[in-house]
């Protein structure tokens, strides 16, 4: 297999006028040609993304992560980083994701657009490493850069980029870059010092976000191409020479890193179990769905890489018609035994599709962690693959058939333009919570978490009769959804519907874990028992609002009117069975201080019925008719 690669690669270079380019910019890449495909893929990136450094954050996680965290916002110290290090805070275990947002949070406060900009910067560092490191291995200058082009501008990449709460994909993909080049480095000259910048660089990912646990088996696939390193499987590169050796000696080499992914595999189920993110129960997540969804998830990727449309940021899981699974597993079949026939002369097909359907392992649903069916953020680091098995795999039909070199950069300019335009458009979906949860709704069917958010969103803004729509809808998809259940009874407290508030409002409090929605629905009941009447509920429901906010001014204030009122009553009892000019005084005084004015100076008057000569009535409704007057 080793030599037919070769002379498959020898024979192209010498026919191919782009191959022989290659060829020659592969014995040393001018420095002002890396410099401007650096420049370009940048520029490109900033004519995407720019607009977010002027974007919000959105509700789906963005409080989570930054502005509703007490432990982010107070900045990066060392009390933030011990309790990073030991967090299992949003059902995952990254403490350097944490302490990248504290960091942006003592920079910038609260200015999104800072943090959105850090986000952007790292995608830009990933892209320029991509192209850095294809180029580094393979010497194919352009390709190396449309692979990079492509993976900066995609708009499958503009949720990872878009959302702040997404920074950890972007952070452990730069750290799996890093380290994808100091194993390059290890493998040119192996020796300790160089291996141990392996597992140190591959932590940092992990501890970033453990989509990276398929590193050690990245490695195998990048030594059958483009290192050439597995001997008598693959030929070693001319412009990146490595030595040789047998499969299971470089499979050894790996172990060390395996068992760091086994560790952090453990680690984030743990983390996922106790935050909830894994259903305990079967419910629709049956292990036949779960394979089902798995291979559609898998063709639904490779469609959305080849025509990126209807993207949203919450795809929900539906059950599957036959037809559609069957379609998806044809489709894998075929990109399969395409691959699988070509592998001898075109091997960078076999590590691309390889690289994309293994890197996705972790995100692909056989463990199912929360309740979407795919999500855009996944394709992040498995895209990689699928740009390089493309770009590389059209220059070379290019090649083969001869078409010239001005016509196949036409192809990419057009591919790249339309690229651009999808991307920008894209973007401005994440201009906002209403605009990004609106577009959800165009796009997807029965998706009650966008019902929720828009709805949520609408709120914020005070357009608050349709986000109560909204979360009518939500509930007759999902009649048990919490944040629906909230989001419906806070509004009904507001217009008056109390009776009808208190039921949904207990409902939600079943299933909430948020300390704020809480604290929040305790408080609305407060507020309807109290107008309906029932004191003791609202006594009781005020009081558990302020267990979990023990420093919140207003329920203590309405905790005290509560007190005062039941003093009232019991006041109002006392002078009817025993009417006195005392009694009615300190009645006048309870309900002054209550801000019952008109009540209070009868009260007053009433005691001076009874006793004329009352000073302390005639001072007390004297002031009080003073006080009116000013």
């Amino acid at each position: 297999m080793g030599a037919r690669a070769r002379n498959f690669s020898s024979a192209r270079n010498l026919s191919s006028p782009i191959g022989a380019a290659e060829t020659a910019l592969a014995k040393r890449p001018a420095p002002l040609m890396v410099l401007t495909i650096v420049v370009t893929t940048t520029a490109l990136t900033l004519l995407v993304y720019m607009r977010v450094a002027w974007y919000p954050f959105v509700n789906y996680d963005d409080g989570l992560y930054v502005f509703q965290n007490s432990h982010v916002l107070s900045g990066l110290s060392w009390s933030t980083v011990r309790w990073a290090l030991t967090s299992f805070d949003a059902a995952n275990w990254h403490p350097l994701t944490w302490m990248s947002h504290a960091l942006d949070c003592q920079i910038y406060g609260l200015h999104a657009g800072g943090h959105h900009v850090t986000s952007l910067l790292l995608h830009i560092a990933n892209a320029v490493l991509l192209c850095m490191l294809l180029l580094r291995v393979t010497g194919a200058l352009w390709r190396s850069f449309l692979v990079a082009a492509l993976f900066a501008i995609h708009p499958l990449n503009v949720e990872s980029v878009a959302w702040v709460a997404e920074r950890k994909n972007l952070l452990c993909t730069f750290f799996f870059l890093m380290a994808l080049g100091a194993y390059g480095w290890y493998a040119r000259k192996p020796g300790v010092l160089r291996y141990l910048t392996v597992p140190a660089l591959f932590v940092l990912g992990l501890a970033s976000k453990p989509m990276v646990i398929t590193f050690p088996f990245v490695l195998l696939l990048l030594d059958f191409w483009p290192l050439g390193r597995i001997e008598g499987w693959s030929s070693p590169q001319a412009h990146f020479a490595l030595p040789q050796a047998g499969f299971s000696r470089l499979a050894l080499e790996k172990v060390p890193l395996l068992l760091l992914s086994i560790a952090s595999g453990v680690i984030t189920f743990v983390a996922q179990r106790s935050g909830g993110a894994v259903p305990l129960a079967a419910g629709g997540w049956t292990a036949g769905w779960r394979i089902q969804n798995a291979v559609h998830a898998y063709a639904m990727y490779l469609c959305k890489f080849f025509v990126p449309v209807g993207l949203a940021p919450f795809y929900p899981g539906a059950m599957l018609h036959w037809w559609e699974v069957g379609w998806a597993v044809l489709l894998l079949l075929v990109v399969g035994g395409v691959v699988w026939k070509l592998r001898a002369g075109k091997p960078y097909l076999i590590t691309g599709f390889l690289w994309f359907l293994g890197t996705m392992v972790p995100a692909i649903g056989i463990v199912q962690v929360g309740n979407q069916a795919m999500a855009d953020r996944y394709a992040y680091i498995p895209m990689i693959g699928i740009c390089v098995a493309v770009v590389w795999g059209f220059s070379e039909i290019a090649d083969v058939l001869l078409i010239g070199i001005g016509w196949q950069w036409a192809a990419a300019t057009v591919v790249l333009g339309a690229m651009v335009l999808l991307s920008w458009r894209q973007v401005g979906y994440w201009s906002s919570s209403v605009a990004l949860w609106s577009h959800a709704l165009e796009v997807t069917r029965s998706n009650s978490l966008a019902e929720v958010n828009l709805g949520i969103g609408l709120t914020d803004v005070g357009r608050e009769d349709e986000a109560y729509l909204h979360f009518q809808k939500a509930l007759a998809l999902e009649p048990d959804d919490h944040m629906a259940l909230w989001g419906s009874g806070i509004y009904l407290v507001k217009h008056g519907h109390y009776q009808e508030s208190i039921e949904k409002l207990e409902r939600s409090l079943r299933t909430s874990q948020d300390n704020e929605e809480i604290t929040a629905t305790y408080r609305a009941l407060g507020v309807a028992y109290d107008k309906l009447g029932d004191r003791a509920q609202a006594r009781a429901n005020f009081v558990h609002a302020t267990q979990t906010t023990p420093n919140d001014w207003i329920d203590l204030q309405r905790l005290g009117r509560l007190d005062m009122e039941d003093a009232i009553d019991k006041v109002k009892q006392s002078v009817a069975a025993h009417p006195s000019a005392q009694g009615y005084v300190q009645l006048g005084q309870l309900l002054q201080e209550n801000g019952k004015v008109p009540d209070a100076q009868m009260a007053y008057e009433r005691a001076l019925q009874l006793d004329p000569r009352f000073a302390q009535a005639q001072q007390a409704l004297e002031a009080l008719k003073g006080r009116q007057q000013e």
